[in-house]
């Protein structure tokens, strides 16, 4: 319905147009007429002009262009644009021998040699070509714009999968991980593997239930970074230190799902676990005006090799590529007994 009054829109103001530069500008003829036979005179013979000119417009726009230009047959698609054109041009000379002149003119239609008439041919071809050319500009504008939307929604669609599917990578690789844990308490058959299993329900349920939405509130994250620092005390007892500071000025600060907490694992799997004396790790999440700062950082004994990080800060980096691609920056600063990371973003660019 919306594109059928367009159409009408378009033929309106269009007829309007043509009608009033009949009228006000061209037929001098008019001048001395009453202002209601003016208008009759000068609108009628455009409204009836108008029929030979949508029937050839939408002939070409919707049948001739859209069939040949697949097939790329620009010489048939030409010749037959031509016939329909000089078709046109002869309907509207029937009209006006037939209606105009005798009915709305009220005079005789003086017949005229056709070496005299070609400059009037030419001109009336001109006439139809331009509207032609007008409503076959606007569609083929309409067109692009909706080729650019379709390739907009196209890359959104893209980037949204592979974050899908990035997520979908982390998820197991951090449950692989916890369910290591619990496997090593259950051997040692520790009282503590219980609360694990609760805690490590949470996690999955966060997992599960909000990590399809595209963003969450930041104390969410931070919820479930508490949950995982809470499930390693748990395993460590206490062989390690763990300090985590926060300062939010908005809580509910959108931040896309699990995008800290990968590097929390990362310092837990390949820096605490890999020590065999007593290790620490330092978080900071600060929150100001829009502007986030995270940094992790853990002691090591051994410095790990990039292809030991695992997956999940490879999986990260991308995610930050696709959601924050120029509102972050990611700096990574290995030591011989320190391993730290620390990441700006911009959640309101």
């Amino acid at each position: 319905m919306k594109r059928i009054l367009l159409h009408i829109s378009f033929w309106t103001f269009y007829l309007l147009v043509t009608g009033y530069i009949e009228v006000a500008m061209v037929n001098y003829s008019f001048f001395d007429l009453p202002i209601g036979e003016r208008l009759y005179k000068g609108f009628a013979p455009e409204l009836i002009i108008l029929v030979p000119k949508i029937a050839v417009t939408y002939f070409i726009m919707y049948y001739s262009i859209p069939r040949y230009l697949d097939t790329r047959r620009l010489g048939r698609m030409i010749l037959e644009i031509f016939l329909a054109l000089v078709l046109a041009v002869g309907l509207y000379r029937v009209l006006v021998q037939a209606l105009i002149f005798p009915y709305i003119y009220e005079e005789i239609y003086q017949q005229q040699a056709w070496s005299k008439l070609l400059p009037r041919h030419i001109w009336t071809a001109l006439d139809f070509f331009s509207v032609v050319g007008i409503a076959g500009s606007l569609k083929f504008l309409r067109l692009r714009l909706a080729g650019v939307e379709r390739e907009k929604q196209l890359t959104e669609e893209k980037l949204q999968s592979e974050l899908n599917y990035l997520r979908a990578q982390t998820n197991p690789h951090f449950l692989f991980n916890t369910l290591n844990n619990i496997y090593a308490l259950a051997r040692k058959k520790s009282d503590q593997t219980a609360e694990v299993v609760i805690r490590l329900s949470k996690i999955l349920r966060f997992m599960l239930y909000e990590c399809s939405a595209p963003s969450i509130p930041i104390q969410r994250e931070l919820k479930v970074i508490q949950d995982y620092i809470e499930l390693e005390k748990l395993r460590y007892n206490q062989r390690i230190t763990i300090e985590l500071k926060t300062e939010l000025d908005d809580e509910n600060q959108a931040i896309a799902p699990l995008l800290l907490l990968p590097f929390v694992e990362n310092a837990f799997k390949h820096g605490l676990s890999e020590s065999r004396f007593s290790a620490g790790v330092a978080i900071f999440l600060q929150l100001k005006q829009g502007n986030l700062h995270f940094r992790v950082k853990n002691s090591i004994e051994d410095r790990p090799k990039p292809e030991e990080q695992g997956i999940g800060l490879s999986n990260v980096k991308r995610q930050l590529a696709l959601l924050y691609p120029d509102a972050h920056s990611l700096r990574i600063i290995a030591q011989p007994d320190s391993f730290e990371v620390e990441l700006m973003i911009s959640l309101n660019p």
